[in-house]
């Protein structure tokens, strides 16, 4: 087997001439080629709008106990975080052009830099994938909520808050909607990618209504101040608005599921964020321009601004389609966790025993293991602990595929690419910088629990994954292999 120049050093890379020769020698399943164009795109979509809409922009406009309100410059905060998500999107256009494989940023350090940045990568997005699926649910939680208001009832507080909010025990809808959601995604691919694009398609064509209804009650006097508590707030709030804008990611996991990853996965990557960043923008000057930034719920901000000019079915409305629209973020990340596990495990990495597929190419196992994870994050964590702790990971990602397509370009010039980011390095360079920026802003405490996380991971891999990884020639796989039995 061809590997890196040093086999036994933690710098070892993937030879991406021969990924599938090293795949097979694991034994793992095969996971089944049913997505075309317009489903990746679906998913890419799908993953982009949702919560970032629905929630975090009333969230961000409205401001909490930590962060002042950015009100109308909400905006601002999604150009800054959809300017830096651009770069990023590019580096990874290129490299699921030229790697269309599971595994995403985790298989792209993997490639260009090696198994150490690769491992930590792929640990990283475990955590931050499964985060944002708690993150999603706990934002649907707060739609159900207001959908019940509309009708006179209203859940007890100790079953729709988390312990750190007064009065709340665990939040049983949040915790509910995770496990509906690992069902729907144990179906399999195919039944997945059907669900997704006929969902997404309601989305979109819900938030068209929402910004075409909407701007005939628009209240200019609302824009005044743009920026009420200065600028810097809005970076905060890029910070953690940028949760909203890198769904394509996850999407790209699902790459080894495509009908022609190689030259259907940058189209459907770019595609999807077009898409999602025009309707981001029109859509919070919308919600901003219904309501002032200090009355929007946070929790549901649309809701509460048709029903503050007078709109309450709208509002009702807007919160049945709004927990439909954000089960397909949740879809889309749910997928992406499961994949980065498989293709750690298909590596060795991690057990095998977690790379099982069933008849239908899902990887049951880790499907469940993570919704259900994902599951007990929702019922007892606040919507902004788990979105800052999401962005930390997500932009460590992006900041790992910048520079490894700058690296690629120069080790592998000669690989095959259906698709090469312009204005390189400059592109992938700028992505480095913004992605770093937006880092900073993050609270310390983000900065503890993702650095506790990394030392628990770099504990696992010294333990585990160097002497498993297939690309060690003394693998236990290897030599298993080798025997008259395997």
């Amino acid at each position: 087997m061809v590997v890196s120049r040093d086999q036994r050093s933690i710098w070892r890379r993937m030879p991406v001439d021969r990924i599938d020769d090293v795949e097979s020698a694991s034994g793992a399943g095969r996971l089944t080629k049913s997505l075309g164009l317009w489903q990746l795109t679906a998913i890419g979509v799908g993953g982009i709008i949702g919560v970032g809409i629905f929630s975090l922009a009333g969230l961000v406009a409205h401001g909490d106990a930590d962060n002042p309100g950015v009100g109308p410059a909400v905006l601002i905060s999604f150009l800054v975080a959809g300017l830096a998500s651009a770069a990023a999107a590019l580096s990874y256009a290129e490299f699921a052009g030229m790697i269309p494989r599971a595994g995403s940023a985790y298989t792209y350090g993997y490639v260009a830099i090696g198994e150490i940045v690769g491992w930590f990568i792929g640990w990283d997005l475990l955590l931050e994938y499964i985060a944002i699926v708690a993150v999603v649910a706990i934002g649907i939680s707060g739609y159900l909520d207001a959908f019940l208001a509309g009708f006179g009832l209203e859940l007890p507080t100790a079953v729709t808050a988390s312990p750190e909010e007064e009065g709340g025990v665990v939040n049983v809808p949040a915790l509910l909607i995770c496990l509906l959601v690992t069902f729907i995604l144990s179906r399999g691919t195919r039944t997945f990618g059907r669900f997704e694009l006929v969902a997404v398609a309601i989305k979109v064509v819900l938030i068209l209504f929402i910004i075409g209804l909407g701007v005939f009650y628009v209240d200019t006097a609302n824009y005044d101040p743009f920026l009420p508590n200065g600028f810097g707030p809005v970076l905060t709030g890029a910070a953690t608005v940028f949760f909203a804008v890198f769904g394509y990611d996850a999407m790209s996991t699902a790459a080894e599921e495509a009908q022609d990853g190689r030259k259907h996965m940058p189209k459907a990557i770019l595609l999807s964020l077009i898409i999602a960043m025009l309707l981001y923008v029109a859509a919070t000057l919308v919600l901003t321009g219904l309501q002032s930034y200090e009355e929007i719920d946070p929790t549901a901000g649309f809701a509460s601004a048709f029903t503050n000019v007078g709109l309450p079915v709208i509002a009702s409305i807007i919160s049945v389609f709004a927990v439909l629209s954000i089960l397909t973020v949740m879809l889309t990340f749910l997928l992406g966790v499961t994949r980065v596990w498989f293709s750690m495990s298909r590596d060795g990495l991690l057990p095998t025993w977690f790379a099982g597929v069933d008849r239908h190419g899902t990887p049951q196992r880790v499907t469940w293991i993570a919704g259900i994870a994902s599951a007990l994050l929702a019922g007892v964590f606040p919507i902004r602990a788990v979105a800052d702790l999401t962005n930390i990971g997500i932009l460590s990602a992006f900041v790992v595929v910048c520079v490894a397509v700058i690296m690629f370009r120069r080790t592998r010039p000669d690989a095959e690419r259906s698709f090469r980011l312009p204005f390189m390095p400059f592109v992938p360079a700028f992505g480095v910088l913004a992605s770093l920026f937006l880092i900073l802003q993050l609270h310390w405490e983000t900065w503890v629990r993702f650095g506790v996380w990394l030392v628990i991971g770099l504990v696992l891999y010294f333990a585990y994954g160097r002497r498993h990884s297939l690309l060690n020639p003394d693998s236990p796989h290897h030599v298993r292999s080798a025997t008259p039995d395997g």
